[in-house]
């Protein structure tokens, strides 16, 4: 079996990062905490150099959870949301 691994996930700043900053935990957790987690996995996104690409494969896969490009899911869902509406209009 071969993996093909593309150049945005070996190239990413979030490699080698804390998964746990970049998806929510199971439990849940309290806002102040999420927005926290949240603002800090951005700060690792803005500073990436495939962030682009990484985005572009979120939206194409519609990943449903987790920040990818530095968006989360709802900003990401709110993105295709204005995208099929253009498309459609």
């Amino acid at each position: 079996m071969t993996i093909v691994v593309t150049r945005w996930r070996q190239e990413g700043a979030c490699r080698g990062q804390e998964q746990a900053l970049f998806f929510a935990p199971d439990t849940g957790e309290p806002r102040d905490q999420r927005r926290a987690r949240e603002a800090a996995a951005k700060r690792i996104c803005l500073a990436c150099a495939v962030r682009d690409d990484c985005l572009e494969n979120s939206l194409v896969h519609r990943e449903p959870h987790g920040i990818w490009g530095g968006l989360t899911e709802s900003e990401r869902r709110s993105l295709l949301r204005t995208a099929e509406l253009a498309s459609s209009g």
